[in-house]
C-alpha cells in the first residue's frame, strides 16, 4: 500500500481545545492522552498531538505510507523540500515531517514488517 495517504495528524499546543473544536465539528470521538500526551482520533483515522512541549506551532497534516523513510526525504529533499522533523522512529513504525517547496507540510509514514 505504498504511497497512499493512510492516517492525518492534527498539532496543537492546547490538544484539549482543539479535541473539542475537531470532536464537536466531526462528532470524531477524542480518545484520552497517551503517551507524550498523544490522543487517538476517530478510532486509528488520526492523532492529535500536544505541541506545546516541543516549542511547535499548530498543524493539520497527512501522511503517506512509503515503503522507506529515508528513500522517500531522499527524494523529496532533492525535488525542494525541507526536512522539518527528522525522521522518527516509534513502536509501530518510523516517520519524518517534510515542508514541500511551496510549504505545506506533511509527513511520510513507514509501518513495521
Amino acid at each position: 500500500m505504498a504511497n497512499t495517504v493512510d492516517y492525518f495528524e492534527i498539532g496543537s499546543g492546547d490538544p484539549e481545545g482543539a479535541g473539542k473544536f475537531y470532536g464537536d465539528l466531526f462528532d470524531w470521538p477524542i480518545g484520552g492522552a497517551g503517551e507524550a500526551g498523544y490522543r487517538m482520533v476517530d478510532g486509528q483515522a488520526g492523532g492529535l498531538m500536544d505541541t506545546s512541549s516541543m516549542g511547535a506551532g499548530g498543524w493539520a497534516i497527512f501522511y503517506v505510507h512509503v515503503d522507506s523513510v529515508d528513500d522517500a526525504v531522499e527524494k523529496a529533499v532533492t525535488l525542494g523540500a525541507t526536512v522539518l522533523l527528522p525522521k522518527t522512529a516509534i513502536d509501530t513504525g518510523a516517520f519524518a515531517h517534510l515542508g514541500d517547496p511551496q510549504g505545506n507540510r506533511f509527513g511520510v509514514w513507514q509501518s513495521h514488517p
